[in-house]
């Protein structure tokens, strides 16, 4: 391994032995990452991330001894440039919804092939977000529509203004469509805008979220209030 490489450091929340074993054998298999704690349950994983500060966490959702998605959302005010990435059983609308809010960068689940599994590390790692379930573009367009609508002008103008360069009304529109998952030529003709005119505003919303796909881009739409 190249001296200049920063190996990733995992840590596995499972209350599952069997599951923490084959995963930690998959991981450290990488000559990039390696796994630096294991947790049985949600309230152990905040306290040892805290100590062993892992780059990315593995953490399941259904667990005795402290819910997943209650300790990733614990995890994100410790650490917050950890980064968590859901690994459960249940392709589940409402857990996606939940990850999300609580700062998950990605939703894994078990059956997924062990390539699958590090890719998504290594892409968490990189600040990606992973959300390749069978039923992630369904399910993100479910969770946006249950996010109570943020009337309120100054939440969407605080937001805005975090940026650096402020949305036009019409790249909101444009991000908002594709939330609910709108290819561009379903955006155009529902703004009765052209094709060419939505990829120059998909484009400039990327560009200024700094993230470098639609899913990103989405994720940041439901995290920041974006989307009515």
């Amino acid at each position: 391994m190249e001296q200049d490489i920063q190996e990733i450091r995992v840590l596995l929340v499972d209350d599952q032995h069997l599951v923490r074993h084959g995963l930690r054998f998959i991981i450290n298999a990488q000559q990039d990452m390696k796994v630096v704690g294991e947790a049985g349950g949600g309230h152990e994983a905040v306290r040892l991330a805290a100590e062993v500060r892992p780059h990315v966490v593995l953490m399941d959702v259904q667990m005795e001894a402290g819910d997943g998605l209650e300790a990733t959302a614990e995890l994100m005010k410790i650490l917050p440039d950890c980064k968590v990435v859901i690994l459960t059983t249940f392709d589940h609308e409402d857990y996606v919804y939940k990850g999300i809010r609580a700062g998950a960068v990605g939703y894994l689940l078990k059956d997924a092939a062990p390539d699958e599994l590090v890719d998504a590390v290594r892409a968490a790692y990189r600040g990606e977000a992973i959300y390749r379930t069978a039923v992630a573009a369904k399910v993100i367009g479910l969770a946006i529509r249950s996010t109570p609508s943020h009337s309120d002008s100054m939440k969407e103008t605080v937001a805005n203004e975090q940026l650096p360069e402020r949305f036009t009304g019409r790249e909101l529109e444009v991000l908002q469509q594709m939330a609910y998952g709108l290819r561009n030529e379903e955006i155009a003709r529902k703004l009765f805008i052209g094709e060419s005119t939505v990829k120059t505003h998909v484009h400039r919303i990327l560009q200024k979220i700094q993230v470098e796909d639609r899913t990103q881009a989405v994720v940041f739409a439901i995290r920041n209030g974006f989307v009515k």
